[in-house]
């Protein structure tokens, strides 16, 4: 089979179960991702089947559909606050309140992921700095982006796996990427060690969860290693994003706000990050409304 970088992909030793982007060939084997979890194996080539569109489709059709359901919860609850128009208002307490969402930084090895996110962040209406960043260079180019940009959230993930065969579960090398996730966040949290001021999502796909939490982390995945969906860091950030400074973010709300839900998240009592304001102000500073990409 001639395979080629981003060919579409099926393995039959897992009964087909996952789609998979092919990143890389080296000889007989290949570095695939996952086309929608954020999953990173190696397979030999003859272990894969190349998937055409017709049938990419229609493999994607329930995952497009727990897409839009996550869409639909979040955007029920917290999407577009709306601000309270008063043209005669009787007391201060009723005066229209501008809004202010947090600033998030979004590190990702997988480029596109990467893009599918920021078009998330976008549309939930977050200010997002996205930065293309493998998972091996990310703590060393942390501290340098938190201090350029600020942000209140830092998510850090792109690919990850857990393999048997290098250990035991509760063994970090055994993990593909899960050591990297946990020296970044323990760099980010050098800069910033409050947990409510810098709030910090970390993992991919079957991620060391509790060595993520114990380095720092408010958020991770996956505390019984399973695969997580491309964009279910968004979806956390933006859950502690609309969840007002005075209020705790409920983990639970979290959860069912993930496309991958339960089983693939957990994390800490943290503090929402959203603030209003008086008075009210028609457009707010272009630093409160532009997304920007590193590539």
């Amino acid at each position: 089979m001639n395979l080629q970088r981003g060919d579409i992909v099926t393995r039959h030793s897992y009964e087909h179960d996952l789609l998979f982007r092919v990143q890389s060939i080296d000889h007989d084997q290949a570095q695939l991702y996952g086309e929608n979890f954020r999953l990173e194996v190696d397979a030999p080539i003859d272990d894969l089947k190349l998937v055409v569109q017709e049938e990419k489709k229609r493999a994607e059709q329930s995952i497009i559909h727990k897409e839009h359901e996550s869409y639909r919860l979040f955007r029920q609850d917290y999407y577009l606050r709306s601000f309270r128009d008063h043209s005669q208002p009787i007391s201060i307490k009723d005066a229209p309140r501008f809004q202010i969402c947090p600033k998030v930084l979004h590190m990702d090895s997988d480029a596109l992921f990467l893009k599918k996110c920021i078009l998330l962040y976008n549309k939930l209406g977050l200010q997002v700095h996205g930065a293309h960043v493998k998972e091996s260079e990310m703590q060393h180019q942390v501290a340098d982006l938190l201090e350029k940009v600020q942000p209140d959230i830092l998510v850090l993930t792109g690919h990850d796996s857990y393999s048997k065969q290098k250990g035991e579960e509760l063994d970090l090398r055994a993990y593909r990427n899960s050591r990297y996730f946990v020296e970044a966040v323990r760099v980010a949290r050098k800069k910033v060690s409050h947990l409510d001021q810098l709030v910090i999502f970390a993992g991919a796909c079957q991620s060391h969860f509790e060595s993520l939490i114990r380095a720092g982390a408010n958020f991770a995945s996956s505390p019984t290693r399973i695969n997580i969906h491309a964009l279910d860091p968004v979806y956390v950030a933006a859950k502690v994003g609309y969840t007002p400074f005075m209020e705790k973010v409920d983990i639970y709300d979290v959860i069912e706000k993930t496309v991958t839900q339960e089983k693939g998240i957990g994390g800490l009592e943290t503090r929402g990050l959203f603030r209003t304001g008086l008075p009210y102000m028609k457009k707010l500073p272009k630093t409160h409304e532009k997304a920007n990409t590193d590539e």
